[in-house]
C-alpha cells in the first residue's frame, strides 16, 4: 500500500481548501442576515453608503490574512511579543477584526485577552496589575479586546473609578507604555471609530437577530443614553494618552468589512516583518504497519447518530 497522494486525494485536498474558506462565508452571513432584517433596515446610517463587493472584500481578506501567516512564522522564529489594544465603542466592530486576525493563525501564538469586570481582590491592586500577566512573551501575539483603557471610557462614565484614579491613570499609563515598548514589546493602540446613527443600527440588528442577542448587555443599553458621555471621555484619552511612543490610530468603523481590511494592513505595515524561508517540500514519511495488527471495531453504542 503506498502513501503518495492520488488524484482523488488531491481532489478532496483542494476540497477541504474550499470548505476553509466557506467556513469565512459563513462567518459573513450572520452579519448580511442581520443588515437585511425589515426591522433593522429602517435604522442603517447611510443607505447611500458604497458596498463592497463580496468577492472583493474575500480576496483581500484571504491575502492579508496569508500576511499574518507570514507575520506569525516570524514572530514563532525570532521570539517578538507583539499586544495589539482594540479599543472602541459599543458594537464598533473590535471583536468582527479579532476574529479574521485570529482566524487561520496558530491559537498557541496568537491569543486574545477579554478580562472581565475586575474582582474584589483585584480592585486592591495596582491597577495595571491584572493586565500584565496577559502580556506577550517571546514568540506571543496578544490581542486586547478592550484593555487598560477602560479607565478612561467606562469606568469614568459609569463612575466605577474616583476622580483620584483617574487622574493616576493619565500619570501612569505613558510611563507605562513606554515600559512595555523598552522591554522590547511591540505595542499598537486602534481606537475603532463608529457614528451615533451607526452604533443605533447595530444595536438594533442586536435585538432583532437571535443570534446576537446575547451581546446586548444592559451596560451596552446604558451606554447607549450615554452617548455624549462616552464621546467626551474618548476625546480626554486619545488627547492625554496619544504619544510618540505609542500612537492611538483610529479606524473608520461604519463600513465594517473595510474596517477590518484597513486595521489588519495597517498593523502589518507597522510591523518589521519578514517572510521565512521554509522547506517547501514536505514529504510525509510512510506509515509502520504489523501484519498481526487488525483494527478493532468501534461500539456502536459509542457512535454519534447520523442525524445530518
Amino acid at each position: 500500500m503506498t502513501d503518495t497522494p492520488s488524484n482523488h486525494d488531491y481532489e478532496r485536498i483542494r476540497a477541504e481548501i474550499l470548505d476553509s474558506i466557506d467556513e469565512e462565508i459563513e462567518a459573513e452571513l450572520e452579519d448580511c442576515l442581520a443588515e437585511q432584517s425589515p426591522q433593522a433596515v429602517r435604522y442603517r446610517a447611510d443607505e447611500n453608503a458604497p458596498r463592497m463587493r463580496r468577492g472583493d472584500y474575500f480576496r483581500e481578506l484571504l491575502r492579508l490574512q496569508r500576511e499574518l501567516i507570514k507575520l506569525q512564522d516570524w514572530v514563532t522564529e525570532t521570539g517578538a511579543k507583539i499586544a495589539i489594544l482594540f479599543e472602541g465603542r459599543d458594537a464598533a466592530g473590535k471583536g468582527g477584526v479579532i476574529k479574521r486576525i485570529t482566524q487561520r493563525l496558530n491559537p498557541r501564538v496568537c491569543r486574545v485577552a477579554a478580562l472581565p469586570a475586575p474582582s474584589p481582590r483585584e480592585r486592591t491592586q495596582w491597577y495595571f496589575q491584572r493586565y500584565v500577566s496577559h502580556l506577550p512573551a517571546g514568540g506571543e501575539i496578544v490581542l486586547f479586546d478592550r484593555s487598560w483603557y477602560n479607565r478612561a471610557g467606562v469606568e469614568r462614565v459609569m463612575g466605577f473609578c474616583t476622580d483620584e484614579e483617574y487622574e493616576e491613570f493619565f500619570r501612569t499609563v505613558p510611563n507605562f507604555e513606554r515600559m512595555l515598548v523598552g522591554s522590547g514589546i511591540h505595542l499598537l493602540k486602534y481606537w475603532f471609530s463608529i457614528t451615533d446613527q451607526e452604533q443605533q443600527f447595530r444595536f438594533q440588528c442586536r435585538i432583532v437577530d437571535p443570534l446576537k442577542q446575547w451581546k446586548l448587555s444592559p451596560m451596552d443599553l446604558e451606554s447607549r443614553r450615554l452617548w455624549e458621555q462616552y464621546t467626551r471621555a474618548k476625546e480626554v484619552m486619545l488627547q492625554r494618552t496619544n504619544t510618540d511612543d505609542v500612537p492611538w490610530w483610529i479606524v473608520e468603523a461604519n463600513d465594517k468589512k473595510r474596517a477590518r481590511l484597513n486595521c489588519i494592513h495597517h498593523l502589518l505595515q507597522q510591523l518589521p516583518y519578514r517572510e521565512v524561508d521554509k522547506d517547501i517540500a514536505v514529504d510525509l514519511p510512510p506509515r509502520e504497519r504489523s501484519e498481526d495488527y487488525d483494527r478493532q471495531p468501534i461500539p456502536k453504542e459509542l457512535v454519534v447518530p447520523m442525524v445530518y
